[in-house]
């Protein structure tokens, strides 16, 4: 029976490399997508703008990292103390074989608290009557106008445009606020009120039916129309009022002070509007064969183009580990190339010292010919002959070609020790350049840059982050428009209303508003 030595020579050899990398596989196909609860610890960001930080609890630390594409994007920058739920997946920096969790998604971990204090809210205005049934007024039959309170320059205004001019064309007043931000609950308020103080003969025509509206989001985007003042206003509107804010699942205090809740905007539009179905019904046919089609061709061409995709290799993940590792590489040029000026600097000036100047031992060459001049003055036949031998020997002595031999070997030796200096900072250098310029082309590669030179722009705010919605945008704000050549700075100015929607084909429309059936 053969021993458990001779069997475990059976078992394949691996170099450190194959095991890290098969171990790297290993962690990242079982825990591709993760979400981890933690606080964060000791946050640094790198030379080169990625994070990294560690997640802690009472008993674990995780090792964790942001790279810098990612940080921008993050709605919730990561600080010391701060309990977060992290999404992204697991994986290992075989360099210092460690495992680390790439955070792709970053939300703050305390929406319980803030539910509990929305639950409190809707209790006590419930009690105060603001959501009873008996108050809620019926919705008009066909309005003759209808104001919307929305963002002007989101999805929100058209599809509810879109929807109207679908179902029944009515004239639409836009009542432009913000729908997400500090300043939102109280423009949507006064918004409301300004509907409602609105005269009836007025130059500006008062609405019949009013919607509120604005996209989907999370609990703390929607959090203006969970303002208590919105909430008051809705409920002391004389006008009917739709509430569509968020999809289906997302439910406001509005809603409940509302007249009617509508699951999305377009679903608002659909209340608010009877349908022409007589008149349209042939159109609403062909257009909604012509939608299918599309819908039909798009998902085609999707799940082909994902059949290819899978196909691919993610370059984000092929440069995640390169990328850490030119930061450790760099660091540590950085402290090698002091160390070998230090360590050169010294050889130099310990040569240096071991040199004397010429001057100096021609100076007491000198003195020792003068000394011999005044006792050859004073001395006899003999004593001159004497002299006259110790002079040809200090002359030999003096000749300069020796010192000039040590001095020059010794500068010889400064100048190699130099030259050999700078052709290995030469060396490493262009190295360590060639690889970053081959790094830095596949970083470019993936580079929103590349976008930026299809004609595309990043609009940016006074504090020089990223506006990633129309609705950040706030009127007079000041902003810096980003091209691939370079830089705009512009004023954000107050939108005009939208022309009212007009259909392909038809003449402008007559003083007086006609009937489609005129002409049948």
């Amino acid at each position: 029976m053969p021993s458990e030595d001779s069997l475990s020579h059976n078992l394949p050899t691996q170099s450190v490399s194959e095991l890290s990398g098969a171990l790297k596989r290993t962690v990242e196909e079982s825990f591709a997508r993760v979400r981890v609860r933690g606080e964060v610890s000791q946050p640094k960001t790198a030379g080169s703008g990625h994070c990294y930080l560690r997640l802690k609890d009472d008993q674990a630390v995780l090792d964790a990292i942001i790279w810098r594409g990612t940080l921008t994007r993050l709605g919730v920058r990561p600080e010391e103390g701060l309990e977060v739920i992290a999404t992204g997946r697991l994986t290992t920096y075989p360099g210092r074989s460690s495992y680390q969790l790439i955070i792709e998604g970053l939300e703050l971990a305390g929406e319980g608290a803030l539910l509990k204090l929305l639950e409190e809210r809707r209790r006590r205005l419930a009690a105060e009557g603001l959501f009873d049934e008996a108050r809620k007024r019926p919705l008009p039959f066909l309005p003759r106008v209808i104001g919307v309170v929305t963002s002007p320059t989101g999805a929100v205004i058209r599809d509810i445009l879109h929807r109207l001019a679908d179902r029944f064309p009515v004239s639409v007043l836009v009542w432009p606020v913000a729908v997400q931000g500090e300043a939102a609950a109280a423009q949507v308020a006064q918004a409301i009120a300004g509907f409602n103080a609105l005269p009836p003969d007025g130059p500006v025509p008062r609405p019949d039916l009013l919607i509120v509206a604005r996209g989907g989001g999370s609990l703390e985007d929607l959090m203006a129309f969970n303002d208590e003042g919105v909430v008051r206003a809705a409920a002391a509107s004389t006008i009917p009022l739709i509430a569509a804010i968020g999809h289906e699942t997302d439910v406001t205090l509005i809603d409940h002070a509302a007249d009617r809740r509508a699951p999305t905007p377009t679903g608002a539009a659909e209340m608010a509007v009877p349908v022409r179905q007589d008149l349209r019904a042939h159109l609403a046919t062909l257009g909604q064969r012509l939608e299918t089609a599309t819908a039909r061709g798009l998902d085609e061409r999707t799940r082909r183009i994902e059949g290819l995709a899978r196909g691919l290799p993610n370059l984000a993940h092929l440069l995640d580990t390169h990328v850490q590792r030119l930061d450790d590489r760099a660091e540590r040029l950085r402290v090698a190339i002091l160390h070998r000026l230090t360590r050169e600097t010294a050889r130099v000036d310990q040569a240096r010292a071991r040199l004397r100047h010429p001057a100096d031992l021609i100076a007491r060459k000198h003195d020792t010919l003068a000394h011999l001049a005044q006792v050859l003055a004073q001395a006899g036949p003999r004593q001159i002959r004497d002299a006259a031998r110790a002079l040809e020997r200090l002359s030999t002595r003096l000749r300069p070609d020796p010192l000039v031999r040590r001095l020059a070997e010794g500068q010889r030796h400064v100048s190699q020790a130099g030259e050999r200096l700078e052709t290995a900072l030469n060396t490493v250098h262009t190295r360590k350049t060639e690889r970053l310029e081959a790094l830095g082309a596949r970083l470019e590669s993936v580079s929103y840059r590349a976008v930026l030179k299809r004609g595309y722009a990043v609009v940016r705010g006074p504090a020089q982050g990223i506006l990633d919605s129309a609705g950040a945008v706030q009127p007079g704000m000041a902003l810096s428009l980003e091209w691939h050549d370079g830089r705009v700075e512009a004023v954000a100015t107050p939108p005009s209303a939208p022309p009212a929607p007009r259909a392909r084909g038809r003449r402008p429309a007559s003083p007086r508003q006609g009937d489609l059936l005129d002409g049948l």
